[in-house]
């Protein structure tokens, strides 16, 4: 599959810092013209950078660091995030909830007496929903990824792509007015657009840090949602720029 060689090559990549062309046409058994197209594609997304006869990684990309680092920066902006968020929620919505640092603190301010149905692909929503005794719970993705205590990949007959969702509760790596929210992983980005295609509202859920910032992929373009809900460290640019859109903006 042509994403996830892509996300294998970045990952490559960013090991070893300076590959030549031929080097990672062997390493993944394909055409030197098949490397090039896809070097094009991280090369667009300012993931590396082309050398005489191979490729570099640029250091001041968008990473993805481990779970509980990112857990720990902007915790309190997070939480207040998340506790406003949790008011969206009402008696037998349907809801999915993202992996990431922020979306699963949703479910310490709910009443576990609601009774409603969640969607996740995140471990750390999975261990706190199985709690709340009048929940449902439905799981997708069949591959655990442990920097993002999140499961990815799911077949093409999978349910996902039937369900009726009324709010999705969104994160993302990186968030521009050009380039909507995106994330670096392809496989996840797979399951957040088909997430956000089978819903009837988006929430993304982000601190001011994620703003203005584009990572490799785009999974729901700005028109496509609904609320942004953020912190009050915004600065005057972003929210000009967002007055100008039909997005509802809370600061919190």
């Amino acid at each position: 599959m042509k994403v996830k060689r892509i996300s294998e090559i970045e990952d490559y990549i960013r090991q070893n810092q300076e590959v030549s062309l031929y080097e990672l046409k062997n390493k993944f058994n394909v055409s030197l013209n098949t490397i090039r197209r896809d070097i094009n594609e991280l090369e667009k997304a300012n993931v590396i950078s082309k050398v005489y006869g191979g490729v570099i990684y640029n250091q001041d990309k968008i990473t993805t660091t481990a779970f509980e680092e990112r857990n720990i920066s902007n915790l309190s902006k997070k939480k207040s995030i998340s506790r406003h968020c949790a008011s969206f929620i009402e008696s037998n919505d349907i809801i999915f909830i993202d992996s990431g640092t922020t979306t699963h603190y949703i479910l310490d301010n709910i009443d576990r007496s609601l009774h409603f149905s969640i969607i996740t692909n995140s471990l750390e929503v999975i261990n706190k929903a199985v709690n709340f005794p009048n929940v449902i719970l439905l799981i997708v993705g069949n591959t655990y990824k442990r920097s993002t205590k999140s499961f990815t990949g799911y077949t093409d007959d999978h349910i996902i792509d039937k369900f009726n969702i009324d709010k999705a509760f969104m994160s993302a790596t990186a968030f521009s007015i050009e380039n909507g929210a995106s994330n670096s992983d392809p496989l996840e980005n797979k399951t957040k657009s088909t997430i956000c295609n089978r819903s009837n509202e988006i929430y993304l859920m982000i601190d001011s840090s994620k703003f203005g910032k584009t990572s490799l992929l785009t999974y729901c373009n700005l028109e496509n949602i609904n609320t942004i809900v953020t912190d009050n460290d915004l600065n005057e640019d972003c929210l000009d720029k967002l007055k100008e859109t039909n997005v509802q903006l809370i600061q919190v």
